[in-house]
């Protein structure tokens, strides 16, 4: 990647090269024709007025004669017997002869009717080897001029390519300043990469502060938030443990039991993905089907009072190497979803050897929904009041965390599909 703007750089180069030198020779090769065609015009024509000057002051004036030229002279009212087959068609002006290399002009006066025709092959030969003489100079002054910017502009640029590649090398946890530090910068900087190595540096210290910040956060509201919770979860269940509690008032302990679960499944999940990339949750080996079990148990207060069945069915028992916590926040947060949006029927887990699949008969999705699914605080149902928005995001998040594929596959008015692939951590 460092390498990537004078690799650039170079190709552009190599373009214009390429385009200077494909313009320099047909500027050449169109000039040369040009030229060709001026020059022998004006000898034409210079020759033919020496004739008729010539013959004003000597009826005897002889007709051009040399190695390029020759003519043939008609006095007037005489037959054009003495001129060649093949002049005899052209009209008075100046005429391309067939056969290449050669020109004919007519002129016609009272005195008569002259023919001149002019071989340049000579002429040829001059203006292509003066072409080429020219044409090589120029190719050779465009690649020496274009070689030397190439190395002015590769000096420039050299600065900019070192400070990406000690960037690159840098760990986004802990950035080592160190090597972009004054001094250290190649003596070709100038004052703009200067600049720039003074920004990133002041980004540094910035980001440095930010992360201490966040850390803080996250070990002082795992601390904070977890204290109240437990309070309120033991709480509720030593009032539930009393007899003389009313059904009434046993349904709403019930309710705030629930809540505060999801309240923790909440801080943790926030709280693991706050978490560097190098400071994962603890791993360790542990059945899928325990933590299915575990978070069904969990749900089941949410579908009381619904005709909606809730069970699981397995056709592998998977062993994973992971974090279970993770497992079960993700798994939760889709059971909480497909107990939520599911009225009657049924809501199924499915365990296979390489996944678990939370399937419901709920109100479903369209397909305008289904791409909206994961956005944070994105809610399809907004006559019904539970749900905050927050769990497929976290869900969604957490598979990235963890390269965990989830997907969901959903029919409105059918029910939902979703599915967390972790056949990577399979122990086999």
């Amino acid at each position: 990647m460092p390498q990537g703007l004078p690799r650039k750089l170079r190709y552009a180069f190599i373009l214009q090269v390429m385009l200077a030198s494909i313009a320099v020779v047909i500027g050449v090769a169109v000039t040369a024709s040009i030229v060709k065609d001026v020059l022998t015009d004006q000898q034409l024509r210079g020759e033919v007025e020496g004739f008729w000057d010539g013959r004003s002051r000597d009826p005897a004036y002889p007709l051009p004669r040399s190695a390029v030229i020759h003519g043939y002279f008609v006095p007037e009212g005489k037959l054009l017997d003495r001129v060649p087959t093949e002049l005899r068609r052209y009209g008075t002006g100046i005429s391309e002869l067939a056969g290449g290399n050669r020109k004919l002009i007519v002129d016609e006066r009272p005195q008569g009717r002259l023919y001149l025709v002019m071989s340049f092959g000579l002429l040829d030969t001059v203006i292509r080897r003066a072409g080429l003489v020219s044409m090589l100079l120029a190719l050779l002054a465009v690649y020496l001029t274009t070689w030397l910017t190439y190395r002015a502009s590769k000096r420039l640029v050299t600065p900019v390519t070192w400070l990406a590649r000690q960037v690159a090398r840098w760990n986004p946890a802990d950035p080592d300043v160190y090597p972009i530090a004054p001094g250290r910068m190649p003596v070709e900087g100038g004052s703009e990469v200067g600049q720039l190595t003074i920004a990133l540096r002041a980004l540094t210290r910035r980001t440095r502060d930010l992360v201490a910040r966040e850390r803080d956060f996250t070990r002082d509201a795992s601390h904070e938030l977890r204290t109240p919770l437990t309070v309120i979860r033991v709480a509720t269940d030593m009032m539930l443990a009393d007899s003389e509690i009313p059904a009434r008032g046993h349904r709403t302990l019930l309710r705030m039991q629930q809540a505060g679960r999801d309240m923790e499944a909440i801080i943790d999940a926030f709280l693991i993905l706050a978490r560097e990339q190098e400071h994962a949750p603890l791993t360790e080996d542990f059945d899928v089907a325990t933590i299915v079990d575990e978070e069904v148990e969990k749900v089941r207060p949410l579908l009381a009072g619904k005709p909606v069945e809730l069970d699981i069915v397995a056709t592998a028992s998977p062993r994973l190497h992971a974090s279970p916590r993770v497992l079960a926040v993700m798994l939760g947060q889709l059971l909480e979803n497909a107990c939520v949006f599911t009225e009657r029927g049924r809501v199924e887990v499915r365990i296979d050897a390489g996944g678990v699949a939370v399937v419901d008969t709920g109100i479903g999705m369209s397909p305008q929904v289904l791409q909206k699914a994961w956005d944070p605080f994105y809610r399809a149902d907004l006559v019904n009041p539970a749900g905050k928005g927050m769990g497929l995001s976290i869900v969604h998040r957490l598979g990235d965390r963890f390269r965990w594929t989830v997907t969901l596959e959903s029919t409105p008015g059918v029910g939902t599909v979703a599915t967390i692939d972790f056949s990577r951590d399979v122990l086999s």
